[in-house]
């Protein structure tokens, strides 16, 4: 079996990868033991290579073409995927070892899927605050200036130190005490009970952002959050995954 070849942004972290969307299949290959490589793109240059590829371009609200990763390339099958979800979709549907949606679960997780990303628009402007600064040189101005833009906020403006950042605080502590409900109610030690699944990748794919890209005693702080739930979700997926 040929790698199949992972599209990802590079950082100045150790072992580079950061980026809760283009984690969660990297999540998923490793957890469904696939060989795979990485070619890293810096953010300026994401259209450009996406377009060499041959791939057809998302729309913004207001029209214009957006590039995004991930983006899995599979020499075995020819087949070009881009998005988390389709990439998982895509693996789970030719690679069915290892399900990722058990028991016909997919729309389910879907929803799950969307409906966790909603909940952390309102404090995703301190996580890229804190992602900017772990960023290649080559990506950091293009990163500030689209989110502004996207955002209309000037970048100083995202999450200054005082009451704003403050009330990011507070209210990434409350959607966090909202996924400790979610997994109570499960019943198990998975999102699905007893059953471990992509819904589990979606959570740790935004535990392992936060850790990769917040300070030492921020992550601290999140890991000291609902009795120290949370550093143990994360700890348990990526031993599930294989994944470091």
């Amino acid at each position: 079996m040929k790698p199949l070849i992972l599209y990802d942004i590079p950082s100045q972290l150790p072992g580079s990868y950061w980026s809760p969307n283009t984690s969660k299949s990297r999540f998923v290959l490793s957890y469904k033991e696939l060989p795979f490589e990485t070619v890293w793109v810096e953010y300026p240059d994401i259209a450009t290579v996406l377009k060499g590829l041959g791939l057809t371009p998302k729309k913004r609200s207001d029209g214009t073409d957006i590039y995004t990763v991930p983006v899995l390339s599979d020499p075995n099958t020819g087949a070009l995927i881009d998005e988390s979800l389709e990439i998982a979709a895509y693996l789970e549907k030719t690679y069915p070892a290892k399900p990722i949606f058990p028991y016909g679960s997919q729309m389910l997780i879907r929803v799950f899927n969307s409906a966790y990303l909603n909940d952390a628009h309102p404090i995703v402007n301190l996580i890229y605050v804190r992602t900017a600064e772990i960023l290649n040189p080559a990506s950091v101005e293009y990163f500030c200036r689209t989110r502004s833009e996207r955002f209309q906020l000037p970048w100083e403006e995202f999450s200054p130190e005082g009451p704003k950042r403050d009330g990011d605080w507070a209210y990434l502590e409350q959607s966090f005490s909202k996924g400790e409900a979610l997994h109570d109610k499960s019943g198990g030690e998975w999102v699905m009970g007893d059953t471990f699944s992509y819904a589990d990748i979606i959570v740790a794919s935004r535990l392992f952002w936060y850790k990769r890209v917040l300070k030492e005693d921020e992550w601290a702080r999140i890991s000291s959050w609902n009795g120290g739930r949370w550093a143990k979700v994360l700890d348990k997926i990526q031993q599930e995954c294989h994944l470091a």
